[in-house]
């Protein structure tokens, strides 16, 4: 996997309370009413060989829905695992949509903000074009934020959540997408939670945050390694 070459570093708007993310966005020159992606799920988690089908579902299918649709997409912001793959993706493919990096501001090292006090504070991925920086000194801080900065941007237009691999933190982003009426795509063969949701799809079993996600009618499961069917599903996410 080819090294990316980033630039100056992205600006950076902090946030305080959820009632400040439309002016905050709107100053940053993110407009509202905007088809939007959201990318949760597998961070530092996630294995070679996972990453490379990832890297080409992202091109393949997930890059091409983001231009039809004119979309702005909306992660974590941190320069490790689906976040850097959709960074050095937009990169590669000289592509122009916005990337906004949602963070908690005690989990990542701010480029000229000193020694970071948390020792797994990561690096931002620096392929992003907007970072907004939340309250929370833990991952997972930054779970609800993600969404709402999602449904601001939104406003009335579409929305899609993407959950690829996953953790524990990613049941809470799937959850709480689910709940603001957001269609969540599973990519299953992607491992750990995406995996999990898919095989209680099937068997009706599992953890029961899965299954509860798995029954949703606004869950759907689509397999990494189809790029069509990925695709497929964020279409019709996208424009029911």
């Amino acid at each position: 996997m080819s090294e990316h070459v980033g630039g100056a570093p992205a600006p950076r708007v902090d946030v305080h309370h959820v009632d400040q993310l439309s002016d905050a966005l709107r100053g940053a020159g993110v407009a509202a009413d905007r088809v939007v992606m959201v990318l949760v799920g597998g961070a530092g988690g996630m294995g070679e060989q996972d990453l490379r089908a990832v890297a080409d579902v992202v091109r393949t299918a997930l890059l091409p829905v983001i231009a039809r649709h004119d979309a702005v997409v909306v992660d974590g912001g941190t320069d490790s695992g689906v976040m850097r793959l959709i960074g050095r993706a937009r990169s590669a493919a000289a592509a122009e949509f916005p990337l906004l990096g949602v963070a908690a501001t005690g989990t990542v090292i701010i480029p000229g903000g000193g020694e970071p006090e948390w020792s797994d504070a990561a690096p931002l991925e620096p392929n992003h074009t907007l970072f907004v920086l939340v309250p929370g000194a833990e991952w997972g801080d930054e779970a609800p934020w993600i969404g709402e900065v999602a449904s601001v941007v939104a406003g009335a237009r579409p929305s899609v959540t993407v959950l690829i691999n996953g953790g524990q933190i990613a049941y809470d982003d799937a959850a709480g997408s689910l709940r603001q009426g957001r269609p969540v795509v599973v990519l299953a063969g992607t491992g750990r939670t995406a995996d999990a949701i898919a095989t209680a799809r099937t068997s009706g079993g599992g953890d029961p945050r899965a299954v509860e996600i798995a029954a949703s009618a606004l869950t759907t499961i689509a397999d990494v390694a189809e790029p069509d069917a990925v695709r497929a599903a964020l279409e019709a996410a996208l424009t029911s």
